[in-house]
């Protein structure tokens, strides 16, 4: 069976194929641009920095509507292009920025399926010359609070059967053995632990080796065998909301389930909050 919405997802033939669209618009969403995008990247794309480009500066939180809009209007983007994201980590990066433009209201949005990890891996073309294109005014909609939750809501959800919460964190992060994950060991919170009630199911067990998505039957069985319907509300959290946004998206777009939401302040937030219930095993 096919993916419920197919449409957010291109392969890395088609992004080949489309080089040259000017419809197209193509970004690369890295953790480290270093390591990455200046190495070389998908030519014409241009960079999305998770680090300054998609969160606020000085809150703790995404960027704003305006930096949003201002950061796509450099890029170039119009209203009636197709955007395509790809990145490091298996598109981890890029399924953040997907919600943030998901919960800012811009729809034509698409992940390349295996991101830059297949591209490569394929001996695709690459560059390393920065694009410039000519500034436009992108106006965006949102934003969209079904796609997203907090704090003092998921308090609420504690122990209702009709919601589900989905830890996409490591194992070793959901006991609380370590704090944070191995690739960012100075990013942690003050206690280590879980959601009380939440599942733990890590957002990598979505993707196969090459680094594009599961099968529908197999994610399916996925989340299904671990309690996460379509018939429940969905919150899915992590450290700090980006590797939630993988599995935030696969599940409303891959699998088609109605009511999931990120929690995008996640264990950073929760972990560190004064009387705030932790588990364990």
């Amino acid at each position: 069976m096919a993916y419920r919405h197919p449409e957010v997802l291109v392969e890395t033939s088609w992004v080949s194929e489309h080089l040259n669209d000017k419809s197209i618009r193509i970004a690369e969403v890295d953790y480290d641009p270093t390591a990455n995008y200046n190495l070389g990247h998908v030519p014409g794309a241009v960079l999305l920095d998770w680090k300054t480009d998609m969160n606020d500066p000085v809150r703790r939180d995404i960027l704003s509507q305006t930096q949003l809009n201002e950061l796509l209007s450099k890029a170039g983007l119009t209203q009636g292009m197709k955007l395509v994201l790809y990145g490091d980590f298996n598109n981890w990066f890029a399924a953040f920025a997907f919600w943030i433009l998901n919960y800012y209201g811009i729809e034509n949005v698409t992940l390349m399926n295996g991101g830059r990890k297949k591209w490569i891996a394929e001996d695709r073309p690459v560059a390393k010359d920065k694009p410039s294109y000519t500034q436009t005014s992108f106006k965006s909609k949102g934003p969209n609070e079904n796609v997203r939750t907090y704090l003092d809501y998921v308090r609420q959800t504690l122990g209702q059967a009709n919601k589900v919460l989905v830890d996409v964190r490591s194992p070793a992060e959901f006991t609380g053995s370590i704090t944070a994950p191995p690739e960012y060991p100075n990013e942690h919170a003050q206690r280590g632990g879980h959601i009380p009630g939440a599942v733990n199911i890590p957002w990598s067990q979505a993707v196969k080796e090459d680094g594009t998505f599961k099968t529908e039957a197999d994610l399916t069985k996925l989340y299904q065998n671990r309690g996460v319907t379509a018939d429940k509300e969905v919150i899915t959290y992590c450290r700090i909301g980006e590797r939630s946004s993988f599995t935030w998206f696969v599940l409303k777009y891959l699998l088609g389930y109605p009511n999931v939401k990120n929690y995008d302040g996640s264990w950073t937030e929760w972990g560190n909050m004064v009387r705030n219930p932790i588990a364990k095993p």
